[in-house]
């Protein structure tokens, strides 16, 4: 496993191909064999424009006669024409993984040497080579180009060189079929300007995009400018290619160019997938980190069909976007519904149980037992408490998109209460095995409540701050699309599962002791009396110790081996959205003290 093999092509092809064992399998990892040489194309290119200039300006033939030059295309008009001498053998070959990295490599060299004074006719023959790789029926060979990047590259020579368009009479329209530009002059005394995008997604029908300038935006400008937009319909297919994140582009990709005093830019979506239970996020693509990122936009409107974003524009940074879904977890009114009722149910219990526990206080804390067990249960219960008003409020904050200081702000205090929760349920265990097996050694209060405290607070703030310490300076921190920690880049979500699963595994054992010790039946008579009085002391045991020292999430596992499952994250929901509510019951009302 893990082996790598590298074959070269067919004779008529340069490059190699390379395989990789996966289950005693050969699978494709990528594919360089092409049958372009777009090195030699582009030099040629350059040496015909240069004769071109030659004869421009000397007035004289040098080197190649000027009706050659003219031949193929480049003419002595202008020393930038529009390359289109190279689009029959572009258009004519494959779009095989080999070529496509080859063209993406000649848009990219196109676009930074021969982007001065963007023709309506040089966008024309780069819009052809273009498209010629963005066609629908390929997308799949680009999983196997040997650049994981390529997909990112073409989007920002596209970008580079639409914005360099030159307008004819205020505006200008290039569209072939998987790639479309538009431009328009712009200035503050214009109202709202809009492009809109009819395009071809596949062989059964269209996808549209709509681009609005608020005119609000538009009182910005200190002059006239102009505004460029570029529409691709299945280039969010292909830079899903070397994303980890299952979350899929549900929409065309559109781009924009304008001026830097323009921020934001109002967009429409019509969906691919219009299920009602799919999600939507508003994404712009970071075009330093190569990734959707969804700082970038917030939803203004969504519904089954189409979804509206506002998006901060930044030269630099953002200058295209899309609109993300997640199918992978099930979306469900019923979950919907238990989550809400559970975590409002949970509130009020915690807060009544921690009422109570105040009020009772003194008569239940006379022994040194009582007085860390009733300490360990408050501080659960207001672990628990602030986590789920945290929960409430990191969903507010995300769905808002108010700002990714406060949802990085969120995700921290929630991480470290929810990890207090757990060390504190630790606590309880470790308590309840000494109070079982150690029935000779005294532990002091003092010694108890420094124990505790750098268990219950101390191992959960350390882990807290290294996660965030560790993770935020790559922009890992966060996960796309929730105020909570990231998985797929930097798997900052570990810094929670592991300690939760462990103190699980931990106190699942404390519970296993438990049993033993108390459903051990007397010697002598009555032993179905006996039997049956033990089995109800044991079942009141788990009853009691399953919420308290948190084995209810263990569930969470079934969600983990199959995310799809409905019923099993219902299970989960019910569980750990009403742990309040049991805690109430199981720690307060039903203690006989």
């Amino acid at each position: 496993n893990g082996a790598i093999c590298i074959q070269p092509c067919s004779p008529s092809f340069h490059g190699e191909t390379s395989f990789v064992c996966e289950d005693r399998k050969w699978q494709m990892l990528s594919d360089a064999c092409a049958s372009l040489d777009v090195q030699s194309l582009f030099q040629v290119r350059m040496l015909l424009c240069t004769l071109a200039c030659a004869c421009n300006f000397s007035g004289r033939q040098t080197l190649l006669p000027c009706t050659f030059t003219k031949h193929f295309g480049a003419g002595n008009h202008s020393c930038q024409a529009d390359f289109s001498c190279i689009i029959p053998d572009i258009l004519s070959s494959p779009a095989i993984p080999g070529n496509i990295a080859d063209i993406v490599q000649l848009l990219k060299k196109i676009s930074l040497l021969l982007s001065e004074n963007v023709t309506r006719g040089k966008m024309q023959s780069y819009s052809r080579i273009a498209n010629h790789i963005l066609n629908s029926s390929i997308i799949s060979n680009w999983a196997f180009v040997k650049d994981r990047n390529a997909g990112s590259i073409l989007l920002d020579s596209v970008n580079l060189f639409a914005g360099k368009l030159l307008l004819r009479n205020g505006s200008e329209s290039i569209q072939e079929s998987f790639i479309a530009t538009k431009g328009y002059s712009i200035h503050s005394n214009t109202s709202g300007k809009s492009f809109d995008f009819s395009m071809e997604f596949n062989s059964t029908g269209n996808i549209t995009g709509h681009v609005v300038i608020p005119e609000e935006e538009l009182l910005r400008l200190p002059r006239a400018s102009k505004a460029i937009s570029v529409a691709f319909p299945t280039l969010g297919a292909i830079l899903e290619t070397n994303r980890l994140d299952p979350a899929v582009v549900n929409g065309m990709v559109l781009s924009v160019s304008l001026p830097e005093e323009l921020q934001n830019v109002l967009l429409t979506f019509e969906k691919l997938n219009k299920l009602e239970q799919v999600g939507a996020q508003c994404v712009g693509w970071h075009s330093a980190e190569r990734r959707w990122d969804p700082r970038a936009c917030q939803v203004r409107a969504h519904n089954a069909s189409a979804v509206v974003c506002i998006c901060a524009h930044q030269r630099r940074t953002y200058r295209a976007f899309s609109i993300l879904m997640a199918p992978a977890v099930p979306r469900s009114s019923l979950l919907d519904y238990i989550t809400r009722v559970g975590l409002g149910l949970s509130i009020l219990s915690l807060v009544l149980c921690l009422i109570i526990e105040a009020v009772v206080w003194q008569h239940v804390t006379k022994t040194e037992i009582t007085y860390m067990r009733h300490f360990c249960l408050v501080n659960i219960a207001a672990s628990l408490l602030v986590a789920d008003v945290l929960f409430i409020l990191a969903a507010i904050v995300h769905n808002a998109a108010l700002n990714y200081q406060l949802c990085v702000a969120a995700t921290f205090f929630l991480h470290f209460f929810y990890l207090a929760l757990f060390f504190w349920m630790f606590t309880l265990g470790l308590l309840i095995l000494y109070g079982l097996l150690l029935i000779f050694f005294k532990i002091t209060r003092s010694m108890f409540l420094a124990a505790a405290f750098s268990i219950g607070y101390g191992c959960p703030l350390v882990i807290s701050i290294l996660t965030v310490a560790i993770t935020e300076p790559k922009n890992g921190y966060l996960r796309s699309g929730a105020c909570w920690l990231n998985w797929y880049e930097t798997k900052a979500l570990l810094a929670f599962v592991v300690p939760a699963l462990s103190i699980i595994v931990m106190n699942l054992i404390v519970v296993v002791v438990v049993v033993v010790k108390t459903g051990r039946s007397s010697l002598g008579e009555g032993c179905k009396s006996q039997d049956l009085s033990s089995m109800i002391r044991v079942s009141k045991n788990v009853a009691l110790l399953t919420p308290l020292l948190g084995l209810t999430w263990g569930f969470g596992l079934a969600t983990i081996i199959d995310s799809c499952s409905l019923a099993f994250h219902i299970v989960f929901a019910l569980l750990n959205a009403f742990q309040g509510f049991f805690i109430l019951l199981f720690g307060t009302l039903l203690d006989r003290k």
